[in-house]
């Protein structure tokens, strides 16, 4: 009957915080091991290790802040959904971009602006 409870019952899957343990020792072994070897070998180390990581840090960051996709369409956001837009201008200084202008009911005498890229429907 134990084997049954045994085999009905899933395995349990190891902690993350056990792994990071784990690396975290073999990473001061490492470390040790180079310091010990040669002073200048394990300040070496230390820095090309803080330097890698620093430049992958910087490229993830760089990858996430990239502007996302342009959508189909006019744009349209919470203030003007639904709206006619007024005038589309071409922009001058950004070639291929459009400016959407919209006047919202309930604020007179006042633009509501929207950038686009050019969409083009052919």
């Amino acid at each position: 009957m134990a084997a049954r409870k045994q085999a009905a019952e899933e395995p349990e899957e190891p902690s993350r915080a056990a792994g990071a343990c784990v690396l975290v020792v073999l990473v001061g072994v490492v470390v040790g091991a180079a310091f010990a070897v040669d002073e200048a070998a394990g300040v070496l180390l230390v820095v090309t290790a803080g330097m890698f990581t620093v430049w992958r840090a910087a490229r993830r960051v760089s990858d996430s802040s990239a502007t996302p996709p342009p959508r189909e369409g006019r744009p349209s956001c919470r203030m003007c959904a639904g709206q006619e837009p007024v005038s589309v201008t071409p922009s001058g200084p950004q070639k291929g971009m459009l400016i959407y202008s919209y006047t919202l009911p309930n604020r007179p005498n006042h633009t509501h602006l929207h950038i686009a890229e050019e969409v083009n429907d052919q």
